[in-house]
């Protein structure tokens, strides 16, 4: 691993912000922390900022104990929600600055600076000053400016949420492809399900200062351990044991062992089947055209139940409709 992080504990006024936090980041890997406000994803990176000390644990980097290291001695490119340029500088002169700071000389900057600008989509724009960027500029400037010291890691604290959504989707394709370009392992905190899923190696899903559950997207999105990963990474329609046996016996081969209400089946609205069926059990109560997809809230056996069918599906309300589950995963209730 480039970075462990082992049993990372931290309390602000007697409340457990972390709890035994430990996983760790490979080379050239991604790794979203992802979770709601108030689970610890930022104070962790903090943490292995520097910015944050611990109360117990240990960060290793490259092997290294880091854990007493200063912010300065820790090679980490920062980019935080806020752009945090300096407003009476050019965008060159931002990004060269913590060149300037460790003394390099003016023409290694200068070649820095242009190289990095071009890779960040912003060749020729070095000489204007923050205020005459767009949002998602700035933030390019920021992100060059992290990474212009070549540092060991990026750690990226929610760099998008300010941005408007047809921004935020082009720069998050931007800063994948630059991350993957440059090989540069990075931790990046979010609360926000899709751009996890669209970015990360690996996912690790916080709650309550503790880690959920960590893997690759799709084993978080496939095979989700609990009942918080299942309906906080996408949308879940979770039943118990009791209705399963009632309505799709076939699942209960698959379900592991444990009391009645130990597990739930968690099924995505995607792998819900329905077709209109004049004698079918599902009633229609709501859909929702979201252009390729519509999302179909059903009544059935006394239950609700979340489907999704192509955009030129058309459904009314109250239409009868069959229903067929085409696969699921046994979640922790």
């Amino acid at each position: 691993m480039h970075l462990r992080i082992d049993d990372i504990a931290k309390a602000w006024d007697g409340h457990k912000v972390l709890d035994q936090v430990s996983f760790g980041a490979r080379e050239n890997e991604f790794v979203c922390l992802l979770g709601p406000s108030g689970c610890g994803k930022t104070t962790l990176l903090r943490i292995v900022a520097g910015l944050t000390a611990p109360d117990a644990g240990r960060i290793a980097l490259g092997g290294r104990d880091i854990t007493a290291l200063p912010a300065r001695e820790r090679r980490m490119g920062l980019v935080f929600q806020a752009y945090s340029l300096f407003p009476d500088m050019t965008a060159a002169a931002n990004v060269g600055y913590p060149m300037r700071l460790r003394r390099d000389s003016p023409a290694k900057i200068a070649a820095r600076c242009s190289e990095l600008l071009e890779r960040v989509g912003l060749g020729g724009l070095g000489s204007r000053f923050p205020d005459e960027l767009s949002g998602g500029q700035q933030q390019r400037v920021a992100l060059a400016r992290a990474l212009a010291t070549e540092p060991a890691m990026l750690l990226l604290d929610e760099p998008l949420s300010a941005l408007d959504p047809a921004i935020r989707g082009q720069l998050r394709s931007e800063i994948r492809l630059l991350q993957r370009a440059l090989g540069i392992p990075t931790i990046m905190v979010t609360h926000d399900q899709e751009e996890a899923l669209a970015m990360a190696d690996t996912i690790v899903c916080m709650n309550h200062g503790r880690i959920e559950q960590a893997g690759t997207p799709r084993d978080l999105y496939e095979r989700p351990r609990s009942r918080f990963v299942a309906e906080f990474v996408g949308r879940a329609n979770l039943l118990p044991t009791s209705f399963v046996r009632e309505t799709m016996p076939g699942f209960l081969e698959r379900r592991p062992p444990g009391g009645e209400t130990t597990y739930e089946l968690c099924l995505r609205p995607e792998d819900v089947a329905i077709r209109s069926d004049a004698r079918g059990e599902a009633v229609v109560e709501d859909t929702v055209f979201l252009g390729n997809l519509a999302r179909v809230t059903l009544a059935w056996r006394g239950r609700r139940l979340l489907a999704e069918v192509p955009g030129n599906s058309v459904l009314a309300r109250g239409e009868p409709v069959s229903v067929d589950a085409m696969r699921g995963a046994w979640v922790c209730a």
